[in-house]
């Protein structure tokens, strides 16, 4: 149980550590030095005891309060989806999309899962089917477990298209969980959540998000789930059996609601100017075949030449930090992300361009 996840091992400190940062996918603009309120929060009022995080993550959702975990950030809310699904069903078959995050995979068999695995094909683009879901859900399937965006590939998944997949998890007897820390990574804002994607509403679904990447806030650890009643009621027995968001983070986390408005715009705006970035960067370097997709700052990318071992050596031997692909079940390619202030984006992308002509 609590086997290692070597993700998020490998990535551990490597950030700050990097001269030069394409490997992180948040949307953060500065570098922490030890601040004890992040520096977009800082010198902005606070607000009033009221209203509570978890009255302002039911509103931005569209949902009842009765329906919203908050939790110490969105690790931490997959984990107790996962614990909370297989404790409701009695059953620890958890199917997970292939290509996917690592940490998605190894969390179930922390909680005594088995996990199973779809494929989302590459040759369609990475997209959500379906049939791939319908084809693995059994029985004993407690959770079927996908991300929007995709990571690593960056595929956006409609509302609509989230839907059918739910049904086909009703169907099956099972749940649809959808980490969506993603889902606000759009240029052109809808009615979701932050103005992106949410399947947060939708029969026998469990959504999960966070303050971490869009908003670039992930020093508070402040995280949701978001599920029917009875799951919720259930998640929050299960959070109460291991560490949550302290009281500081959730003061702070009610800070950026307070001035919501403007921060997303900050956010949607940074994602806007490094989507053209590293789009452009992609689509002009004739030896890398993948792309970045509209309204997203990370993608999936394969060297002509190199697999994807050799593309991260020798980035990090000239200081240039991106993220191996087989921590997302695809060896022969990399994870590329434009997260970081603007300015150090293009720096970094060039540094990694002389990297790329001498492989």
């Amino acid at each position: 149980m609590f086997e290692p996840m070597p993700y998020l091992e490998w990535i551990h400190g490597r950030p700050t550590e990097a001269t030069y940062d394409l490997g992180s996918s948040d949307l953060r603009t500065y570098r922490p030095a030890g601040e004890v309120v992040p520096e977009p929060l800082a010198g902005l009022e606070q607000p009033g005891p009221e209203p509570s995080v978890r009255t302002q993550i039911a509103k931005e959702y569209d949902v009842s309060e009765s329906q919203v975990v908050v939790t110490g950030g969105a690790t931490h809310a997959n984990f107790v989806a996962v614990a909370t699904a297989i404790a409701l069903s009695e059953s620890n078959d958890v199917a997970v999309e292939k290509p996917g995050y690592g940490p998605l995979v190894h969390t179930p068999a922390g909680v005594g899962g088995r996990v199973q695995r779809f494929r989302r094909p590459e040759e369609g683009g990475f997209a959500l089917l379906p049939d791939r879901v319908k084809g693995v859900v059994t029985e004993s399937t407690a959770l079927v477990t996908v991300t929007n965006r995709h990571n690593p590939s960056g595929r956006l998944t409609s509302r609509d298209e989230l839907a059918e997949v739910a049904r086909v998890a009703a169907d099956g007897g099972t749940r649809l969980l959808v980490d969506e820390v993603y889902g606000p990574y759009v240029d052109k804002e809808t009615e979701g959540a932050f103005g992106g994607v949410t399947a947060a509403g939708l029969p026998n679904t469990v959504a999960t998000g966070s303050l971490t990447k869009f908003h670039g806030l992930g020093g508070l650890r402040v995280g949701w789930l978001i599920a029917d009643e009875r799951f919720a009621e259930r998640a929050r027995t299960v959070v109460s059996h291991v560490p949550g968001a302290s009281a500081p983070s959730v003061a702070l986390a009610r800070r950026f609601f307070a001035h919501r408005e403007e921060l997303v715009a900050a956010s949607r705006d940074h994602l806007r100017r490094n989507h053209e970035l590293l789009a452009s960067f992609v689509a002009d370097r004739e030896e890398l075949a993948g792309e970045i997709p509209e309204g997203c700052t990370f993608g999936f990318v394969r060297h002509e030449r190199a697999d994807g071992g050799t593309v991260v050596e020798a980035a990090l031997e000239n200081e240039v930090l991106v993220v191996p692909g087989r921590f997302f079940d695809m060896e022969e390619g990399v994870r590329l992300s434009a997260g970081r202030d603007t300015d150090e984006v293009q720096a970094a992308l060039e540094a990694f361009g002389e990297v790329l002509d001498d492989l």
